[in-house]
């Protein structure tokens, strides 16, 4: 029976566009946030596997000077931490109360799961004005690793008394749901961007491009 539904906030919940429009203003590439991104993952990854941890703001800012060196650009304090400032600050998508709304409406308990610190889910969350629809909120600086290693949705799912089939991860990252999914969660994809699900990855048990729709299709099984 599914009692509580995990969710990954960046680019899931949270609209990166202003995020964006802040890297616009130095680089013509449209993809230089997704390079900064995937930097960003890329080295949490690699601290997990070698058994060495920093936090997310902290290879955020290694990651953001990387791409600023490797395009010949100058980086100054003021930048970073304007560029750096918008994570604090992006909006959600308009599909995202709603669909909370009905999940908590229909019992379950919400709860967000992300590499960014305890501090900044908080000031996330409020300045998106969704944190009052969940239930508690947790940072992988718990376990000092990142998603998708295991330890992460385990350690949430143990400290909320839970059993990972109890449980839905949803998320628009293939490698998110991947993790969650070797951790013996149910899965759900929002599709946010056109992105090919990996084929090498674990199939999610629910997708759609609506968060709404899939909050529908989680209510439907759960009752079945």
């Amino acid at each position: 029976m599914i009692k509580a539904i995990f969710f990954d906030m960046n680019e899931t919940l949270l609209n990166l566009n202003l995020l964006k429009e802040e890297f616009d203003k130095h680089f013509e590439d449209p993809y230089v946030l997704k390079y900064w991104f995937a930097k960003l993952l890329h080295s949490s990854t690699v601290m997990g596997i070698m058994g060495s941890y920093r936090n997310f703001g902290e290879l955020a800012d290694v990651a953001l000077e990387n791409v600023f060196y490797e395009n010949s650009k100058a980086l100054n304090t003021e930048t970073k931490e304007e560029i750096l400032g918008a994570f604090k600050k992006l909006p959600a998508y308009e599909d995202v109360k709603p669909a909370l709304q009905l999940l908590k409406n229909n019992d379950f308990r919400l709860i967000a799961v992300s590499n960014s610190s305890k501090e900044m889910m908080q000031e996330q969350l409020s300045n998106a004005n969704i944190i009052d629809l969940f239930n508690a909120y947790y940072s992988v600086d718990r376990v000092e690793k990142y998603k998708p290693f295991e330890d992460v949705y385990l350690a949430t799912a143990d400290k909320e008394g839970l059993k990972p089939p109890e449980i839905v991860m949803v998320a628009t990252h293939d490698w998110d749901l991947f993790g969650a999914k070797k951790a013996g969660l149910h899965t759900a994809y929002i599709k946010r961007k056109e992105e090919i699900y990996h084929p090498f990855y674990l199939k999610p048990d629910y997708h759609a491009t609506n968060l709404t729709d899939l909050a529908n299709q989680i209510i439907k099984a759960a009752k079945t």
